[in-house]
């Protein structure tokens, strides 16, 4: 059995799941604390993928807890395999909302001059909620998924 940090099942990969499960809250709180943030098909995209990161990593640190507890060993290749697979469309998720909502801020504020337009719309705090909610959110669940998911493919 190969140690490498951040592996399933031991101190460091259930670290490293808790950092994904608190930077995916920080997201949809900051997301959701926005005014109007509903209307818009993107912002609720990012709340939704980063509600699904939240359920993975959580549910990834209840195993890891298990396993610490009961001193079980993880590094199965189909789990391993599962875990990989599933850090890499959380991963994918998390970039495409990222990237839509941070785009559709760029479009209606810049490119379009929407805000100049029609001042009843909340693009300042959307704005300002977007960068904080995607500085939060996909960039560090990026960095974290990964390293968990080179870890995982080089235990496989």
């Amino acid at each position: 059995m190969k140690q490498i940090i951040g592996s399933p099942g031991t101190v460091s990969g259930l670290l490293l799941r808790i950092g994904q499960f608190l930077f995916a809250s920080a997201s949809i709180s900051t997301m959701a604390s926005a005014i109007g943030f509903s209307t818009y098909t993107s912002f609720c995209y990012l709340i939704a993928s980063m509600g699904f990161q939240i359920l993975w990593s959580f549910g990834l640190a209840c195993l890891d807890i298990y396993a610490l507890k009961r001193e079980r060993n993880l590094q199965n290749p189909v789990l391993l395999s599962l875990f990989v697979v599933g850090d890499w469309v959380t991963a994918m998720l998390s970039l495409a909302a990222a990237c839509s909502s941070a785009g559709v801020v760029a479009l209606y504020a810049r490119d379009m001059d929407l805000c100049k337009i029609h001042p009843d719309l909340p693009c300042t705090s959307l704005g300002v909620d977007d960068m904080s909610a995607c500085s939060l959110g996909p960039p560090n669940t990026q960095t974290i998924i990964s390293f968990t998911s080179h870890v995982n493919f080089s235990l496989l």
